[in-house]
């Protein structure tokens, strides 16, 4: 289940120019096709987890699996872009019921010792696995088959992954019920979070002065602020306690991994649509190419663990950041007559090492000085402030690209485009590092020897 869901975070990007021509999408428009999941499964992910430990997590799982399917199957059947942008919601929706459920199986079936290490490093792997090999998938797919077989792909492993379910997954006893789901903050914050990048996306059409964004806009500040009334004042069992956020570590943590989640989106996007219009290689070998940035990712991962018994997190994050923004920046000089060699080879290699740095010691810090019940909230959390950075990045840096392009559809124009929105990522990272200086408590390093390594895997 884990690595359909991490592979579905990143099968789609290589299809993205096909998926754009075949129906009809615009050029901002098309970035739909990552928001409609992200924002899903970022909004609704803490929802997913209440609703898991209420009702039981095998229940559940055997309830979003289905819904991750069928919302699969019905985007490879999507004839108008409104069908597919539907349909990664709904996948979304799934994700946000799965990943939650999956991980605290594996967290109660694993309580301690040298086995829940072993476990959540397996489970570690196949996330990065997913992610690596989406990029590969997709391309081949796209190439060899249609861009609908990327979302057809998740249907087999949707049913195998039930079946197993079903059979091998043993019945948990549902948690103790201290009241109603809060589903009212979980609408709220999602559509709230939609409308605001709606709103977003739309200056490509309607400027920022312009009544309809603003209205866009304000209406969205009011759903979010509707949310944080709801969860201060009339949740029963709140999605998110809102002292949480007077830790400085959960503070700092949150805030640093929603701009290092949108440049990441921003990254796989531009890099996508470079190399295939404008140095023009098929969705095949553009799979190929993004292989050295995904496996980067998992080296990094790797460096982080070994790394983290020596060095405070956040040191790591700072490093990291660092490493991530010189690479954004070097993405910054791409232009139309490159070449993968010389503009992306390098700067993939920095950026992913960068990001792979960064990741384990996000989820240490954002969980550290948290009472132990609320540990799932706080990672939960992480999870969903990453996908919702995600969409936020996205949906500003694509309209910036859109913007400098203009109506200049030619090599320089696209490429001048995606190098603007790598630069702005690179300076997104920067502030991200500022934050971890500024806001993070400096810690001691753990000690070298005897340490349990465990609080580092489970991202």
């Amino acid at each position: 289940m884990q690595f359909m869901v991490s592979l579905d975070l990143s099968v789609v990007n290589v299809a993205l120019p096909d998926i754009g021509s075949d129906l009809g999408f615009s050029q901002v428009g098309l970035t739909w096709v990552i928001h409609a999941y992200a924002l899903a499964f970022g909004g609704l992910l803490l929802l997913g987890g209440k609703v898991a430990d209420r009702y039981g997590h095998k229940r559940i799982l055997l309830v979003g699996l289905p819904l991750f399917g069928l919302g699969s199957l019905l985007g490879g059947f999507a004839q108008e872009p409104g069908h597919l942008v539907a349909a990664r919601a709904a996948q979304g929706v799934g994700a946000a019921a799965l990943a939650p459920a999956a991980l605290a199986l594996l967290a109660s079936t694993f309580p301690e010792g040298k086995e829940r290490v072993k476990a959540f490093g397996v489970w570690s792997a196949v996330n990065a696995a997913g992610g690596a090999l989406g990029v590969l998938i997709g391309g081949l797919l796209t190439q060899y088959a249609s861009w609908r077989w990327v979302m057809f792909v998740n249907v087999p492993m949707a049913v195998g992954a039930l079946a197993l379910a079903y059979r091998g997954v043993a019945n948990d006893p549902p948690a103790e019920r201290r009241g109603r789901p809060d589903v009212v903050g979980a609408v709220l914050a999602t559509a709230g979070m939609s409308l605001l990048v709606f709103g977003v996306v739309r200056t490509d059409q309607h400027p920022w002065s312009s009544g309809t964004t603003l209205t866009t806009l304000a209406i969205a500040v009011a759903l979010l602020a509707a949310f944080v009334v709801v969860e201060k004042t009339t949740a029963r069992d709140p999605l998110i306690r809102l002292g949480l956020f007077t830790n400085r570590s959960v503070a700092g943590a949150n805030a640093y991994t929603l701009l290092l989640g949108g440049a990441m989106a921003s990254a796989f996007y531009f890099m996508s649509l470079y190399l295939q219009r404008v140095l023009g290689n098929g969705p095949a070998r553009t799979g190929v190419e993004f292989l050295p940035f995904a496996f980067g990712v998992v080296f990094g991962s790797v460096l982080a663990i070994k790394l983290g018994l020596r060095l405070a997190p956040r040191n790591l994050l700072i490093g990291g950041g660092l490493l991530t923004a010189a690479g954004f920046a070097w993405f910054g000089m791409m232009s139309a007559d490159g070449s993968f060699s010389a503009d992306i080879l390098g700067p993939s290699i920095i950026t992913s090492i960068g990001i792979g740095l960064c990741l384990a010691p996000a989820v240490s810090i954002a969980t550290e000085g948290v009472a132990a019940h609320e540990t799932g909230t706080a990672s939960g959390l992480l999870n969903s402030t990453r996908q919702i950075g995600a969409s936020l990045g996205l949906a500003a840096l694509g309209t910036a690209a859109h913007d400098r392009t203009g109506n200049r559809a030619t090599l320089d124009g696209l490429s001048d485009g995606y190098a603007l929105g790598m630069s702005i990522a690179a300076v997104i990272v920067a502030a991200a590092v500022l934050i971890a200086v500024a806001v993070l408590p400096r810690t001691k390093a753990p000690a070298p020897a005897g340490s349990d390594t465990g609080a580092l895997l489970p991202d």
